[in-house]
């Protein structure tokens, strides 16, 4: 707990899940648990009042930190910027400045194929992870120049595979490393690192569709070559600490697509 001590990071979807066994149950919230015991104090937003709010209490409680919990959610009629800028210019407010922001919230309507997919969906799909991570950018741009700080966005293998009934959630996914390589591209020369992450971690959502649909999940779901899912916590969240570390350097200025396997067949 030395570097990231004091150190902001921003997490959109990082609100309190847990596991059935009391481990981290989201990726974003798995994220905040690595950097908070490292003591980077931390802003994190979602859609959930109440799980921003349990996040806040827990990892404050357990590891001695300061979180700000912003809600905060990119739809379709809303006024995005403002919604985005409001949290960045709180964050700055609280801390006074911004080491890493991380992109991990989004929301989709799966197992619909593309001829019964609606606008509406599509919609969801598109504003709360292209947009959000679009808007979050812009918006912490200047302040991670400052601080020659990390950008992690989150993608998926659902675009790489093509996966059955992901048509939105893919095609946003999709234009999130798109943005991401630009940004990399653009942004080097500015000392901000730019990387995506494609896991296939555990987590309480696909916990509750294993015990809830057992055949479709045997049917859908693979274990990735590693021969176990992505913790949320101690593998995901790790990587994204050690990318974002002042040690990790990558040739080119060119984004790091790391790949966990996504265990979906196509």
């Amino acid at each position: 707990m030395t570097y990231w001590k004091n150190k902001t990071v921003l997490i959109t979807g990082g609100g309190y899940s847990v596991l059935s066994d009391g481990r981290c149950g989201s990726i974003g919230y798995g994220i905040a648990t690595a950097y908070a015991k490292e003591g980077a104090n931390l802003v994190i937003t979602g859609r959930n009042v109440s799980k921003l709010e349990k996040a806040k209490e827990e990892l404050e409680r357990l590891y001695g930190i300061q979180v700000l919990a912003i809600p905060a959610d990119v739809s379709a009629g809303a006024d995005n910027e403002t919604v985005v800028k409001n949290v960045v210019e709180k964050a700055i407010e609280t801390f006074g400045a911004l080491h890493v922001l991380i992109n991990v919230a989004q929301a989709s309507a799966s197992g619909v194929p593309i001829q019964d997919h609606t606008t509406a969906q599509f919609d969801l799909a598109m504003y709360s992870g292209l947009y959000a991570t679009f808007y979050y950018m812009k918006a912490c741009y200047p302040y991670l120049k400052e601080t020659k700080g990390s950008i992690i966005n989150f993608a998926s293998g659902a675009g790489l595979f093509g996966n059955y009934g992901q048509c939105s959630y893919a095609a946003a996914k999709e234009g999130i490393r798109g943005l991401s390589r630009v940004a990399a591209t653009e942004w080097a020369k500015e000392g901000i690192n730019t990387n995506v992450i494609c896991p296939l971690a555990w987590t309480a959502q696909l916990e509750n569709f294993e015990k809830a649909y057992p055949e479709a999940f045997k049917a859908n779901v693979e274990v990735p070559p590693a021969g176990h899912f992505g913790d949320p916590e101690t593998e995901i969240g790790r990587v994204c600490v050690q990318i974002a570390s002042p040690d990790f350097k990558y040739m080119n200025g060119e984004t790091l697509t790391l790949e966990g396997g996504m265990g979906l067949r196509p």
